[in-house]
C-alpha cells in the first residue's frame, strides 16, 4: 500500500498521480496516510520540467508554480517534495509535512538526524552546507551512499530555505 488520501473530500487526484487537468484549486492542502510513514500533509501545485518522484522543489505561494530546488543563501521560499514526475503543464501533489522520501544522489550518504540541503539546481537532497540548510527538515533514517540508493527519508514540517527576502 502507498499513500492514501485521508481528507474527506470527493474527486481528489491520487497522491502519486500527475495530470494535465487541474483537479482542485492550486494550494489546496490535504492529509494522507501511509502504512509505514504514518500521517502527512500535501499541497497541490503546478509542475516544472525535469521533476522526478522525490524532487525537492521551491514553490511560489501566490501562483503555486514550482521550480526545481536549488542551493543558495538568501533564497527565501517554501519547499515541498514531489509525489510524482509532475513536469511542466501538469498538476500534482507535493509533501509538506510528515516522513517524506526525497531523491538524492547515490554518492551521498546521510546519518540519522542530520541536517539536509539541496544540490545546486538539481532538486536532490545533499549534505547540509553552512547557511544553506533546509529549515523544517532533517534526515529521518540513515541513507548510505551505495550504488542504486537514490532516496533518503526526511522528516519535514513545512520546509523552507534559509534566507531573507531582499
Amino acid at each position: 500500500m502507498g499513500w492514501k488520501i485521508s481528507t474527506p473530500q470527493a474527486g481528489l487526484q491520487d497522491l502519486a498521480t500527475t495530470d494535465t487537468v487541474q483537479n482542485c484549486p492550486l494550494g489546496t492542502i490535504i492529509r494522507g496516510q501511509h502504512e509505514t510513514y504514518g500521517e502527512a500533509e500535501f499541497i497541490y501545485l503546478k509542475g516544472v520540467a525535469s521533476t522526478t518522484v522525490g524532487s525537492i522543489v521551491h514553490y511560489n505561494g501566490t501562483s503555486f508554480q514550482t521550480a526545481l530546488g536549488y542551493a543558495g543563501e538568501n533564497v527565501a521560499s517554501p519547499l515541498a517534495i514531489s509525489m510524482s514526475a509532475n513536469v511542466a503543464s501538469q498538476y500534482g501533489w507535493y509533501q509538506i509535512a510528515g516522513i517524506a522520501v526525497a531523491a538524492k544522489s547515490c554518492t551521498v550518504s546521510f546519518a540519522a538526524k542530520a541536517k539536509v540541503a539541496i544540490g545546486s539546481s538539481s532538486g536532490l537532497a545533499v549534505a547540509a552546507l553552512s547557511g544553506q540548510e533546509i529549515m523544517g527538515a532533517f534526515v529521518s533514517a540513515v541513507a548510505s551512499a551505495t550504488a542504486g540508493r537514490t532516496t533518503v527519508a526526511l522528516l519535514v514540517n513545512r520546509p523552507h530555505n534559509q534566507g531573507r527576502v531582499t
